[in-house]
C-alpha cells in the first residue's frame, strides 16, 4: 500500500470563495463554518465565501478562515469516502497548517486549535502595528548565501531566514529597511528578490512580543499526544507529548518554518503521496521542487474532492 501524508497550507492561501462549494454539498462542511462563526462571534463563513477580499486578506482573519476551510474540506473528504482517518502515515502544515495537522492529528480539538489559531492572527497582526516589517522571497540561493546576505544588510536592522520553501525558495524577513537592502544587492550574491505583499515580518524576532502572548493561551489548550505524527516546522521532528508541542508552537512564530526539512523528512520515511487539503496549490508547487517523483493530490474545493483518489 502507498504510504501517504496529509498537508495543510498557511497564510496566503486564501481566495474569496474558498469553502462555498464544498459547503453547498455537504453538510459537514457547512456544520463546521457554523461551528466556527459561533464560536468566533462573526460570519467568518460569509468573509470566505463573499469576501471582501481586503477583510479577508487580514492576519487576524485569515488564520482561522483558512483553517477553517481546511477543515471543512478534510471532514467532506472523510465523509464522501475519499479518505479515510486512518490512511495518513503522517501530517504536516505549513506555518498556520501545523494547527490543521495537529486538530486532524488528534492533538488539537476543533474550538481549542480555531480558538489559538485566531489569537495567533490577532497575535501577529499587533505585533506588525507595532513594528513594521516585512518579507522577501530570494530565489536562486542556497542557505550560506542568504546568511551571507543577511550579514552584509545587518547595519539596517534585523533580518533573518523565514521560511525554506525548496531548493532555491528562502523566504527573509525582518525591519523593512534591511529587507529593502537585502533585496538590492541580491543579484550581487547570483539571486533574485521578490518583495512580499504582507502584513509584516512574519517568522523573526519582531514577532517574539506575539508569541509571549501566544504561549499563554496554548498554555490553557487542551493538547493532547498526537494519534498520527505529525511533523515540527521549528526542527522537522515529529512532535512528542503536549508540553513538547506547546513550546514548539511557541517557537514557530518567531523562528523560521523549515519547510523543506519535514517534506524531505516524510520521504525520508517511506511518504510517496502527498495530499494537499486546503485552499491553494502552493505546497504541490514546492513539491514538485523538492522531489518530482512523489505524487500530489490536491483537495482544495468540491471539484477536486470528486477527483481525489
Amino acid at each position: 500500500m502507498t504510504i501517504a501524508a496529509a498537508t495543510f497550507p498557511g497564510q496566503g492561501a486564501q481566495v474569496v470563495g474558498m469553502g462555498k462549494d464544498v459547503c453547498e454539498r455537504f453538510a459537514v462542511a457547512a456544520d463546521t463554518f457554523a461551528q466556527a462563526d459561533q464560536a468566533l462571534g462573526f460570519e467568518l463563513s460569509r468573509l470566505c465565501f463573499d469576501g471582501p477580499a481586503e477583510r479577508l486578506n487580514a492576519t487576524d482573519v485569515q488564520q482561522p478562515a483558512i483553517f477553517v476551510t481546511s477543515v471543512a474540506l478534510y471532514r467532506a473528504a472523510v465523509d464522501a469516502g475519499r479518505i479515510r482517518p486512518d490512511q495518513f502515515a503522517a501530517c504536516a502544515g505549513l506555518s498556520l497548517g501545523e494547527y490543521t495537522a495537529l486538530h486532524v492529528a488528534g492533538a488539537l480539538p476543533f474550538p481549542d486549535a480555531l480558538r489559538l489559531v485566531y489569537r495567533r492572527g490577532a497575535l501577529m497582526q499587533q505585533a506588525c502595528e507595532r513594528s513594521p516589517g516585512g518579507m522577501v522571497s530570494l530565489l536562486g540561493m542556497d542557505e550560506a548565501a542568504v546568511l551571507a546576505l543577511c550579514e552584509r544588510v545587518a547595519e539596517h536592522g534585523r533580518v533573518g531566514p523565514a521560511n525554506f520553501n525548496c531548493p532555491g525558495q528562502i523566504v527573509i524577513s525582518g525591519d523593512v529597511r534591511a529587507c529593502e537592502a537585502a533585496a538590492a544587492l541580491a543579484e550581487q550574491f547570483e539571486g533574485k528578490a521578490i518583495a512580499l505583499k504582507v502584513a509584516g515580518a512574519f517568522h523573526s524576532e519582531l514577532m517574539r512580543p506575539a508569541a509571549e502572548a501566544l504561549r499563554e493561551e496554548l498554555a490553557r489548550a487542551d493538547i493532547r499526544t498526537p494519534r498520527v505524527r505529525v511533523v515540527s516546522n521549528v526542527d522537522a521532528e515529529y512532535h512528542g507529548g503536549p508540553e513538547a508541542i506547546r513550546e514548539s508552537l511557541y517557537r514557530q512564530v518567531f523562528n523560521p518554518v523549515r519547510w523543506q526539512a519535514c517534506v524531505q523528512r516524510l520521504i525520508a520515511d517511506g511518504v510517496e503521496t502527498f495530499w494537499e487539503i486546503g485552499p491553494g496549490r502552493v505546497l504541490s508547487g514546492l513539491l514538485r521542487k523538492i522531489d518530482r517523483g512523489r505524487r500530489a493530490i490536491n483537495v482544495g474545493g468540491a471539484t477536486e474532492l470528486d477527483a481525489a483518489g
